[in-house]
């Protein structure tokens, strides 16, 4: 039987300590935002009115759902169908793409076993290189043997909503709805496709641990609800609702880079549930390999210095080989710059 397919039992390994443990009940966040973004393309005012919606989002919540995104719902089902297939393969045929290199455009892995020490973790992942969509969908797994023709239409498509939140990001800060486009066409996607099983005893054990996002932002696709969000004003965590057809957004570090700190990347993570298997596809966007984020000029001065270094994701990466993630480490803390 696949490992995806869940255990009888939780190994020692994955037994968080009890002040670690996940809350079996967290409050669900009703009142994030819901973004419509078909506003973004009708007349000014109704522009006008999306733009300030998502400039509260990305500075209260540092998230926000989206709805009327442009994806068609076969899309969407098609994604999620063929993730679970994926991980319902024999295990040789997924150990054709094990890998712990982080800087292997295509890899697999699994914190299912308990082999690697230390991790903490019930989740496996397939990480997939995806921008440009030709460079690599030749390595992508072909079984499902429609995996990478289907998965790749997903890909396309929510890279385009990706492209469009940016500009209208950039908009709200107040430099331009172009202010990115060029980097950010020719910039990195990374989609990761996350598998958590059903686990007997969800309270001694998490999915993803805290974290924040690297990238300038990610859109989660999720089968069903587990997203949580920290609520840092009250030092809550916050289940996400389930929305049907929705997609959900998440300021990442490079944003908060961009914007000299106003918009902050949100800390998140991955709940687990004993009934059944979770999917979710996170597609990570970002500038190019060794573009260098750098926070806009516009939004320096006297009164607000630069308060973060510059970096790229290659740095990010490099961050990743050194760093243990399980320990709550963040990348944004690297490149905060002391006053």
């Amino acid at each position: 039987m696949a490992q995806e397919a869940g255990l009888p039992y939780v190994p020692d390994c994955h037994v968080k300590p009890s002040s670690h443990r996940p809350n079996l009940a967290p409050e669900t966040a009703n009142d994030v935002p819901i973004i419509d973004l078909a506003m973004l393309r009708q007349g000014t005012d109704e522009r006008s009115s999306a733009i300030k919606q998502v400039a509260n989002a990305c500075r209260h919540f540092g998230f926000f759902q989206i709805v009327n995104h442009g994806i068609c719902r076969s899309i969407l089902d098609e994604a999620i169908t063929l993730a679970i297939g994926f991980f319902k393969l024999p295990t040789e045929e997924k150990m054709k793409f094990m890998s712990t290199d982080v800087y292997k455009p295509v890899r697999y892995a699994t914190s299912l076993t308990g082999e690697v020490d230390g991790v903490q973790l019930c989740r496996a992942f397939l990480k997939l290189y995806s921008h440009p969509l030709k460079d690599y969908i030749d390595d992508w797994p072909n079984n499902p043997p429609d995996y990478r023709e289907k998965m790749g239409n997903y890909c396309v498509e929510v890279r385009k909503v990706a492209l469009e939140i940016m500009g209208a990001i950039t908009e709200s800060l107040g430099i331009g709805t172009t202010y990115l486009t060029t980097k950010m066409e020719d910039g990195i996607q990374v989609m990761v496709v996350n598998c958590y099983p059903p686990c007997p005893k969800p309270d001694l054990a998490v999915g993803l641990a805290p974290h924040s996002d690297h990238s300038c932002l990610t859109i989660i696709l999720q089968s069903t609800p587990g997203l949580e969000i920290l609520d840092t004003q009250v030092g809550k965590w916050r289940i996400v609702p389930k929305l049907d057809g929705a997609l959900q957004v998440l300021v990442g570090d490079h944003l908060e880079v961009l914007s000299n700190g106003i918009y902050k990347s949100v800390v998140h993570k991955a709940g687990l549930n004993s009934d059944m298997t979770r999917i979710s596809i996170a597609s990570f966007h970002s500038l190019g390999m060794d573009e260098q984020m750098v926070t806009a000029k516009e939004l320096v001065d006297d009164q607000h210095p630069k308060k973060y270094k510059d970096s790229s994701f290659r740095d990010f990466l490099n961050f990743l080989y050194k760093t243990d993630m399980t320990e709550g480490a963040r990348f944004i803390h690297t490149l905060k710059i002391k006053e």
